[in-house]
């Protein structure tokens, strides 16, 4: 079968610019039926021994110091967009301009303002668009949506989404651009639990209303003499410079047109957990839980009676999401980096077919309008409603929370 080639450009040569190059990469061996073959053909980075990486280890054609010469390349097709946050706006906007499609990471923007740019400049240039919103793609949360869908857990009622890490517990870790409202926009609101609500969406429904608190746990960290790359620690010997955003969140939640409830928390000073992601969804016939500890395991509930009642551990298998493009049965786990090329395929036939299939801008905007309405509760410690994406509140909204409210019995 002859495969269209698609030619990829790169911009930033970090951690997860490499997990998608090997995203790209992997696409041919799990997906050979695919109508596309992913190219590699230029990267840039800032730094020139990432740019040389590129080429030597990640399999570039070349390499450049400048973006503008990926978005300028007669040969690149797509772009993946790998830059932190204070880049982001910047470079998917350019993107858009040149008329590349791109797969860029969440947060989309720093903060709703920015994501809403990106959504309407996608829109302007008719370019398809992916987000990595990776959780989701766990093939077992695919089986918790199904089961959700179908009413086999009857009519849902309250969902909780935990998304608890470490990777900032250490008060010697590194003042980097994540801790610094200028470059990083929010903390763990953006960084972890934009992936909650994504999650939360995607199996429920939208986020419609919001209470939230935040605290900065670790309030100053020391500055680092030199370049870091991820997180690092730094000398207690090192000036030491304030925390800006948030170490960690939680939010009480109304789900938008249905009696749902939900509590969501994110944290990343939290002592013990690694990468704690996990969720539980509460019916009138039946729950279910997921973590990511445990990727590719189901906790199942369904009845409320019986001689025996509890849970049914339920293996991801073929007819779970994509599970079988990787796995020839039940019981053997996929990983972290399956996800991510499950992510790269669906971003690449979203382009060969002009059908989303991916997570899109769209759905970055939906989690960044969430976490705007959490960032003005933690303010001022009201409830408040969640702009509809790509408008301010308005009084049709206003009214279908009230409905909301008044089935929940709140109003």
């Amino acid at each position: 079968m002859t495969k269209r080639s698609i030619g990829v450009g790169l911009i930033s040569v970090g951690w997860m610019g490499r997990l998608h190059s090997k995203a790209y990469a992997s696409i041919r061996y799990a997906y050979p039926g695919a109508s596309f073959a992913p190219r590699l053909v230029v990267a840039a980075d800032s730094v020139q021994a990432n740019a040389d990486h590129a080429v030597d280890v990640l399999g570039y054609e070349r390499a450049t110091l400048d973006y503008r010469e990926v978005l300028a390349d007669p040969e690149v097709d797509v772009v993946s967009i790998c830059a932190p946050n204070f880049l982001h706006r910047e470079f998917a906007l350019a993107a858009a301009a040149a008329g590349k499609p791109f797969w860029i990471e969440k947060p989309t923007g720093r903060d709703a303002g920015e994501t809403q740019d990106i959504v309407e400049a996608a829109l302007a240039a008719d370019v398809v668009t992916a987000v990595g919103f990776t959780y989701r793609q766990a093939p077992a949360v695919q089986h918790a949506r199904r089961l959700i869908a179908e009413g086999r857990l009857g009519e849902v009622t309250n969902v909780k989404v935990s998304m608890l890490a470490d990777y900032s517990a250490d008060p010697l870790g590194a003042h980097t651009w994540r801790y610094e409202t200028a470059r990083a926009g929010s903390g763990v609101l953006g960084d972890l639990l934009s992936h909650g609500i994504d999650l939360a969406t995607h199996l429920v429904a939208p986020v419609g209303e919001v209470t939230a608190l935040t605290q900065t746990v670790i309030p100053e960290r020391p500055k680092p003499s030199g370049a870091t790359v991820g997180h690092v620690t730094a000398s207690a010997d090192d000036p030491l410079l304030p925390v800006e955003n948030e170490d960690y969140a939680s939010m009480l939640v109304r789900f938008a047109g249905s009696r749902a409830v939900g509590f969501l928390e994110a944290s990343r000073v939290a002592v013990g957990p690694r990468s704690d992601y996990a969720l539980e969804v509460y019916g009138t016939e039946g729950s279910l839980r997921w973590t990511f500890a445990a990727m590719n395991e189901l906790q199942v509930c369904l009845g409320r009676g019986g001689d025996v009642h509890g849970y049914t551990t339920v293996l991801a298998q073929a007819g779970d999401g994509d599970y079988a493009h990787f796995q020839p049965g039940p019981g053997i786990s996929m990983g972290f980096d399956d996800l991510k090329t499950v992510e790269a395929h669906q971003f690449l036939e979203s382009v060969a077919t002009a059908r989303q299939v991916a997570p899109s801008v769209a759905d970055a905007l939906r989690a960044a309008r969430v976490v705007e309405a959490a960032e003005t509760s933690a303010a001022d410690g009201a409830w408040h409603l969640v702009a509809a994406p790509g408008s301010e509140e308005s009084p049709e909204h206003a009214a279908g929370m009230e409905h909301t409210r008044r089935l929940s019995g709140q109003g």
